[in-house]
């Protein structure tokens, strides 16, 4: 398999994923604090970077709908940089 600094390409798509994740989920936890408040609607506002038009797929028994869109907020960016330094530490 591939390696990235020692790590496996899998293993960095894990870890960018969830820092994706957790950093979008932390940027809605903070949205009730009164101090950031002013700053917190820059931070969660999502900024489109593709998305595209919904198909579906009518096999008689089951109707599949799909489609697919990355809309990332400061947040969850911020949360690939952690997750990116914390896998090149370990």
């Amino acid at each position: 398999m591939v390696k990235l600094g020692g790590h496996d390409y899998g293993m960095a798509i894990l870890f960018v994923g969830i820092g994706a994740i957790s950093g979008g989920v932390f940027g809605q936890l903070l949205t009730g604090v009164e101090a950031l408040s002013s700053i917190m609607p820059y931070l969660i506002n999502t900024f489109p970077v593709f998305e595209t038009q919904t198909f579906t797929i009518n096999l008689y028994v089951l109707q599949l709908t799909l489609g697919l869109g990355f809309a990332p907020n400061l947040m969850s960016i911020l949360g690939i940089v952690i997750a990116l330094i914390l896998f090149r530490r370990y």
